[in-house]
């Protein structure tokens, strides 16, 4: 199959010959170290999702080429870096299900292939340098954070993926190129892209503009005005000016939300401020992102929450995704540390999420799962249900709930966290224990915080602000 060049000009700018051998010599080491699958015939099957069995998503997977897509499909393509990537392609998932389609579920990092094995390895290093960054403040401060704000940035950095995600080709032989296709990440947009597809969609996750999201020849959606004016005009990408996206290559969509986060939003939120205005129990739901950081935070809110629980002022819910180390090594640091322990016992999240409509679960659950997809999704069952969400400020800003900040991993996420306190549906970032403790203290005392974040909700859902992955799903189904 002949790949089109998407590397050597980016929107209309050429791009300087050193960063275009960089790039080519990075894919020749790749193929030197996960094989040349080039010429191999990777045919499908399809397996079923039983987190995902509401939504009748099927799993793209190996196999024997017999079966085809059926009904009116849709392929979500995405890969498995944190947790973030997954969310969001839950949410295409499920508006394109409430549109009428049918999901298709595409991993690229899923295979045993060339491009599958560099996803992982890259997936590797990511975490392993998140995980560092939140315990070094030299590594966070001199690497970290200027990579994930101005490294990524760059217009040149966006030659090297667009080059390596040539290695993902193989795996698009047997997909038809007019399908509906959403990417949650660059990469599976940019492989898309290499393998003649049609109707591609790059649905971009943050809100701080970066050339790392770029992949010229799909529709680029952004969920915020400022994400937009920053592609449209590649401000910062480079030194000198450069062209910036055109209009049939952006669009502005609004937030990536579930559509069923959204079908009774404003009785979500009534329910939440009359729970506020009984007295009872504040329920706080926290989530263990997919790289497993931001330890001490953790140790300093629950430690803070204690006596709160104690008291019945508040109610705590801890998803700790597939991360049962981080809830192993908090057993042992924090003294009265009781938790009812939901491990790999989905029926029981989801029982749960049942009982939250009716009735208050004191105490402290902490929330375990081995399988992605109920690590990822027990967060948005319990999100309904609870009063306020604990996160960092990743793709969880953008979620119909009341929330507050942690400390942000990547200066990328500084911009989300900026856009959640300006929407009025959630308090900023809070870096450090003591920060976060102070603003847990003015919510549990003054209720009517949370309150004003919930009739913001309700408004910002009015004005179709959480519309996004139905847009989505429109922008694919129309193509270019």
């Amino acid at each position: 199959m002949k790949i089109e060049d998407k590397s050597s000009v980016i929107f209309g700018n050429p791009m300087p010959k050193k960063a275009i051998k960089k790039a080519n010599k990075a894919k020749e080491k790749a193929l030197k170290k996960f094989g040349d699958d080039t010429e191999k015939d990777y045919t499908l099957g399809f397996s079923a999702i039983p987190t995902l069995d509401f939504l009748g998503a099927k799993n793209i997977v190996l196999g024997d080429g017999k079966e085809s897509f059926s009904g009116k499909p849709l392929i979500v393509g995405n890969i498995r870096m944190g947790f973030g990537h997954y969310r969001i392609s839950i949410a295409m998932a499920s508006a394109a299900r409430a549109l009428g389609y049918d999901p298709y579920w595409l991993d690229l990092a899923s295979f045993d292939a060339t491009g599958s094995k560099w996803i992982r390895h890259q997936n590797e290093l990511y975490s392993k340098a998140s995980r560092i960054s939140q315990k070094s403040k030299l590594f966070n401060h001199f690497v970290w954070e200027p990579l994930n704000s101005e490294g990524f940035k760059k217009i040149t950095y966006n030659v090297g993926d667009q080059k390596n995600t040539e290695l993902l080709v193989p795996l698009f032989r047997h997909i038809p190129k007019d399908i509906p296709y959403i990417a949650t990440h660059a990469w599976p947009s940019q492989a898309a892209i290499h393998a003649g597809m049609t109707h591609v969609v790059n649905a971009i996750p943050d809100n701080w503009p970066m050339a790392l999201h770029l992949s010229e020849g799909a529709i680029h959606t952004v969920q915020t005005p400022f994400a937009y004016v920053g592609y449209k005009t590649f401000n910062g990408f480079d030194k000198k000016p450069l062209k910036g996206m055109g209009d049939k290559d952006l669009k502005l969509v609004g937030c990536y939300v579930d559509h069923e986060l959204l079908v009774n939003c404003e009785q979500v939120n009534e329910d939440r401020k009359a729970r506020l205005d009984e007295g009872r129990p504040i329920r706080i739901l926290m989530t263990v992102g997919g790289a497993g950081a931001g330890y001490d935070l953790y140790k300093g809110m629950i430690e803070h929450l204690l006596p709160m629980v104690k008291e019945n002022k508040v109610s705590i819910i801890i998803n700790f995704g597939d991360h049962k180390g981080v809830y192993n090594k908090l057993k042992e640091d924090l003294k009265g540390f009781e938790t009812i322990d939901l491990f790999n016992e989905y029926d029981k999240v989801k029982a749960m999420a049942e009982d939250l409509k009716s009735k208050d679960l004191p105490g402290i659950y902490a929330i375990c799962n081995e399988d992605i997809f109920q690590a990822v999704y027990s967060t948005n069952l319990l999100m309904n249900g609870c009063d306020l969400l604990i996160t960092k400020p990743s793709e969880l800003v953008y979620y119909p709930i009341p929330k507050i900040f942690m400390r942000h991993i990547g200066g990328h996420e500084v911009y989300g966290g900026i856009y959640g306190r300006e929407m009025g549906d959630a308090v900023k970032e809070c870096p450090d224990p003591k920060s976060m403790n102070e603003m847990l203290d003015s919510l549990v005392h003054d209720r009517g915080l949370i309150k004003m974040m919930c009739d913001r909700i309700v408004k910002l859902k009015q004005a179709g602000f959480y519309d996004g992955a139905y847009e989505c799903v429109k922008l694919a189904a129309k193509g270019r």
